[in-house]
C-alpha cells in the first residue's frame, strides 16, 4: 500500500511514522506555494520573527527560532544579500548588531505568509474547522518544552 492510500496497518498506530509522513506533505505543499516567492519556509519564520515588535540581534532571533547561532548567521546572510534584511550595529552595545527587516523583505514576508497560510489550509482541507483548530492546540502543546508554562 502506497502512502497515498493512507499507512500501512502496521503502522497506522505509530505517531513517528504518522508525524513523518504528515510533515512531508506539509513541507512539499509549502515549498510549492512559496517558491514563486524565492524563500524557503525556514526563511519565512526567520522572517517572520526578524519582523517582530522590536529589533532583534541574530543571537536573540536565533534563541526565538529555536535554532544554532551558525545556521542563524547563514539565514541573515543569505537574506541579507537578497536585500531582504539589513544588519546595523545594536545603539546600545556596539558589539552586537541589530537585524531588521527592509521594506522588501516586509512585502516578501507579507506575499510568502499569504501562500504559506493557503498550503496550510489546503493541508488541513480534510479536517473540519474544530478538528484543524484542535490538531494546532495539541501540537503547539507537544512541542511546548516540558516544565515549561504555556505562552498566551
Amino acid at each position: 500500500m502506497s502512502t497515498e492510500d493512507g499507512p500501512p496497518p502496521e503502522l497506522a498506530e505509530r505517531l513517528g511514522y504518522l508525524f513523518k509522513h504528515a510533515q512531508s506533505r506539509l513541507t512539499a505543499l509549502t515549498a510549492e506555494a512559496l517558491a514563486p516567492h524565492g524563500v524557503s519556509a525556514r526563511e519565512v519564520a526567520v522572517l517572520a520573527v526578524l519582523a517582530g515588535a522590536e529589533p532583534a540581534s541574530q543571537q536573540q532571533a536565533a534563541r526565538r527560532l529555536g535554532i544554532d547561532r551558525t545556521s542563524m548567521v547563514a539565514f541573515v546572510d543569505a537574506l541579507e544579500a537578497r536585500g531582504l534584511v539589513a544588519r546595523s550595529p545594536d545603539p546600545d552595545d556596539r558589539r552586537r548588531n541589530v537585524v531588521a527587516v527592509t521594506a522588501k523583505g516586509r512585502e516578501t514576508l507579507r506575499r510568502a505568509d499569504r501562500a504559506r497560510t493557503e498550503a496550510e489550509r489546503r493541508f488541513l482541507a480534510p479536517l473540519s474547522r474544530s478538528t484543524a483548530d484542535a490538531l494546532r492546540r495539541a501540537l503547539t502543546t507537544l512541542a511546548r518544552e516540558p516544565g515549561r508554562p504555556e505562552r498566551l
